[in-house]
């Protein structure tokens, strides 16, 4: 079993129920368990600032499967959701699933690069992942709590 974390976020809907039934649905994975998660934090846009707010959450998972099965675990969960990924990046979304950082793995390809490329820019990530592993260190990146001092996440919070 490896250690996994993954990014939930979304912003159309009843975001925290979908956020809920996204952690029920990855400790329900195959060979996979979900440790932990974070609290949720209501966070303002990212890219596209017109949209409504996003609310997210990093999860922890045990899991054997490779980063590619569950990648496409992720995109399954995500389509189950309503998702409909159109190619606009950054837009308003039901659900969103990102695999941030798989413990042993560096990897770059055509579908997938870990750890995620662009942790060390989104507080919303680095909020939420450093309530789970403030010590992890992300090759190339560096330690999530020195990313996190470094990132502004005023308009970050917990919700209730």
């Amino acid at each position: 079993m490896t250690r996994a974390f993954v990014a939930l976020g979304g912003n159309l809907g009843d975001t925290r129920a979908a956020l809920r039934k996204a952690l029920d649905a990855l400790d329900a994975l195959p060979h996979t368990r979900l440790v932990a998660h974070s609290r949720f934090y209501r966070t303002p846009p990212w890219g596209l600032r017109e949209q409504p707010p996003f609310l997210n959450a990093v999860a922890a998972l045990e899991t054997a499967l490779g980063p590619h099965a569950l990648l496409d675990a992720l995109l399954g969960i995500e389509r189950a959701a309503g998702r409909v990924r159109d190619g606009e990046r950054w837009g308003p979304r039901t659900l969103d699933l990102d695999l941030l950082h798989v413990d042993g793995v560096v990897l770059e390809d055509q579908r997938l690069t870990l750890p995620h490329p662009r942790i060390a820019e989104r507080a919303f990530v680095l909020l939420p992942l450093a309530e789970l592993a403030p010590d992890l260190e992300l090759p190339g990146q560096g330690r999530v709590e020195a990313l996190l001092a470094a990132v502004d996440h005023a308009g970050c919070v917990v919700e209730p």
